[in-house]
């Protein structure tokens, strides 16, 4: 019998319920605290993507795992901004302060607990501009969204883009449509690209495939431990949250947390990001002279 099968019980009972509202921005940077950020060499890049379920499990705990990890971008799902389930906290400016990565987006997706539900980001880099892009859905499902943030990472423009997709066990299909329309709007993007989050599918999976066409999967690359990123009580554990990046970053290493901070382990990556290729100089073709005329002597 098929996994997928086997955690359709699991899946369906803890369903989401599902909106059809208008999606929203917001990014602000919250009140400066210190840096957690460890010193690195020129172009390293440390960065994390964690679903949070909601911080179910105590905001305390999210925010401590991030700060030990010692991010400098981190993508987060499952994000809520002033729900019953948050107590009314803005999770994403909590986060932020509490972690001293000062700049953070919530994207919002749909209303859940009476507040805004989706994905977010925080940063050490001061966000240029921040958009989102609504994902093809099943009628009657929960939204999904993409989120891009532009930041100057290093001198250089780099676009991080987080995502949540479609909940397993079943809707493959559509998930392979939102990883189809992830990846046509990153091949408009000419900066350097990363993409994270929960993308609820393994790695042999065709939307994972799809995404690997053009992105490294950082943790088959340069992984440590074990890759499971969703623990389950009886059947194996899943990896379904990912690091991928495009070429213009060099894979150092990658380790999956497993922290008790929510239902998903936090995926950490260290990157370099590699110097943009300049064209090469033209090549000066020096021309023959022509020899001076001569005078004739009368």
């Amino acid at each position: 019998m098929r996994i997928d099968r086997l955690l359709a019980g699991l899946f369906l009972a803890t369903s989401l319920a599902c909106a059809s509202s208008p999606s929203s921005l917001r990014a602000d940077a919250a009140p400066v605290t210190p840096s957690v950020s460890e010193a690195r060499g020129e172009g390293d890049l440390r960065v994390m993507t964690f679903n949070i379920q909601s911080a179910i499990h105590g905001l305390d705990k999210v925010a401590e795992v991030i700060r030990s990890a010692s991010p400098d971008i981190v993508a987060l799902q499952e994000v809520d901004v002033g729900s019953r389930r948050a107590n009314g906290l803005d999770q994403p400016a909590e986060l932020a302060r509490r972690t001293g990565l000062k700049y953070y987006a919530h994207f919002r997706t749909t209303t859940l607990f009476g507040g805004d539900y989706g994905v977010a980001l925080l940063s050490r880099f001061p966000l240029e501009s921040v958009e989102q892009h609504p994902l093809p859905v099943e009628t009657g499902t929960e939204p999904r969204t993409v989120a891009r943030v532009l930041m100057n990472v290093h001198g250089q423009g780099v676009s991080v883009y987080v995502t949540h997709l479609t909940r397993r066990p079943f809707n493959g299909s559509i998930r392979v449509r939102q990883s189809a329309a992830i990846m046509k709007l990153m091949e408009q993007d000419p900066r350097p690209k990363l993409l994270m989050g929960d993308m609820n599918d393994t790695p042999d999976a065709g939307s994972i495939r799809l995404f690997k066409r053009e992105l490294s999967d950082v943790f088959a690359l340069r992984g440590v431990g074990s890759a499971d990123t969703y623990p389950l009580p009886v059947i194996p554990n899943l990896r379904i949250d990912y690091v991928l990046a495009c070429d213009r970053f060099m894979p150092k290493s990658s380790k999956v947390l497993r922290v008790k901070a929510s239902d998903h382990y936090p995926v950490v990556a260290d990157l370099t990001l590699l110097e943009p290729m300049k064209a090469p100089a033209a090549e000066v073709v020096e021309r023959p002279r022509e020899a001076a005329p001569t005078s004739s002597s009368q």
